[in-house]
């Protein structure tokens, strides 16, 4: 008969680790719950392979990560033990990636490490908010609550960064149609134009002055001109990446972008909205405000917002209310700071917090609304300025030819 190591817990919860031979792995699970052990992972001697650590750039997306939290949740509620839950997760993954990681997992747990030790060690997947929330779950025994917290919180996450790309794509492709339509009509039409006004000018005539600016501009991209001017465009785009990569740089860019007239309104409500919704959902799962802070900080994605959560975070440390470091950051809106004062005061927190994120992400789907009812009439507006331009431009020598036929006549 072949021989098994198991791990479980018994009746006072102590972790029991041994050896056994047994028939098979049903017949030693029957054993030792006689026993009253309850069995976490069995695994033949001399036989399980264990999974490599996963690593490279691959990454799993927030909508599967809602997804497979939102079902971890159903099943542990159900009653399901916790490797079987991975087990099937896993197994049901058609990001085989994320497959992988939830295999490991799944092993560590069976060998005896905790669920949120577990997902620390998968930083890409399951982030510090994330592992930090299910070991707040997995301490109170109220780990289906949070991972249902955990769910709603990356959905409503996912929700706002998609309406914020969805929002962009309708003017960012206006803008990328009108900048390929001048190219052409500059490269391609223009040229043909000179050709035709060349034949008909005569000796010493010259072109009007708007129609002259089009050709030299038209002459300029048509040659080097062109590849120097997309070369300035791309070394700037690098330029800036680069320069944001440096903790000064980002710092510089973030403040800029929150200055930003409109764009930087708007930036401001989707960070209050995400550090509302964030720090309601941690301290709601019983994370200490502390911990909690430290953790919406570093999710902030704005390193001005995250300098001052990081103030805020100092002035609870040195015993001051949440309201006098908040407002003292000059960074979020007084009316934030005063209902964050009334759950402080009223001991509902996270449930204000939670009113917060609510109303800023509404702001935020009507800012955008806003921004887009704003940008269609400028957009059309702005190409029908230069396409028109362009046109008149390159009809004023024949009008001027016409004028000179209608005299001779």
């Amino acid at each position: 008969m072949p021989t098994f190591v198991f791990k479980g817990r018994n009746r006072l919860n102590e972790i029991v680790v041994g050896e056994r031979v047994a028939d098979n792995r049903e017949a030693l699970r029957q054993t030792l719950r006689r026993e009253q052990v309850t069995v976490t992972s069995v695994k033949e001697k001399g036989r399980e392979i264990s999974l490599p650590k996963i690593g490279g750039s691959k990454k799993v997306k927030s909508k599967d990560l809602a997804i497979f939290t939102r079902q971890f949740s159903v099943m542990i509620d159900a009653g399901l033990p916790l490797v079987q839950c991975l087990d099937i997760l896993a197994q049901q993954q058609q990001n085989k990636y994320f497959q992988q990681i939830l295999s490991q997992v799944r092993q560590d747990v069976e060998e005896g490490s905790t669920l949120a030790a577990a997902m620390s060690r998968h930083p890409k997947v399951f982030d510090q908010l994330y592992s930090n929330m299910v070991e707040a779950g997995e301490t109170g025994g109220i780990l289906d609550l949070i991972l249902q917290r955990l769910s709603t919180f990356i959905e409503k996450m996912v929700k706002l960064k998609k309406d914020v790309i969805s929002a962009m794509i309708y003017p960012t492709a206006v803008i990328l149609m009108a900048i390929a339509a001048i190219a052409v009509i500059m490269v391609v039409v223009i040229p043909q134009f000179q050709t035709i006004f060349v034949g008909l000018l005569g000796p010493g005539e010259k072109l009007p002055m708007p129609t002259q600016i089009v050709v030299d501009i038209s002459d300029f991209l048509a040659g080097w001109g062109g590849l120097a001017l997309l070369g300035a465009i791309v070394g700037a785009v690098v330029a800036i990446r680069t320069y944001y990569k440096t903790p000064g740089g980002r710092l510089k860019l973030d403040a800029i972008m929150l200055k930003l007239p409109v764009l930087g309104g708007i930036l401001r409500k989707i960070a209050v909205a995400r550090f509302s919704r964030t720090l309601s959902t941690l301290l709601s799962s019983g994370v200490p405000i502390l911990q909690a802070l430290d953790i919406t900080a570093r999710t902030a994605g704005n390193t001005v917002i995250e300098n001052a959560i990081m103030k805020v975070r100092a002035g609870v440390e040195r015993g001051e209310n949440f309201v006098d470091p908040l407002m003292a950051t000059d960074v979020f809106p007084h009316m934030v700071a005063q209902m964050i004062g009334i759950g402080e005061q009223t001991g509902a927190l996270d449930a204000m917090l939670a009113k917060i994120a609510d109303f800023y992400e509404q702001e935020v789907d009507s800012a955008i609304a806003n921004l887009l009812t704003m940008i269609e009439p400028l957009l059309i507006g702005f190409l029908g300025v230069t396409i028109g331009s362009i046109v008149i431009a390159m009809y004023l020598p024949l009008f001027t030819l016409i004028g000179k036929l209608s005299q001779g006549n």
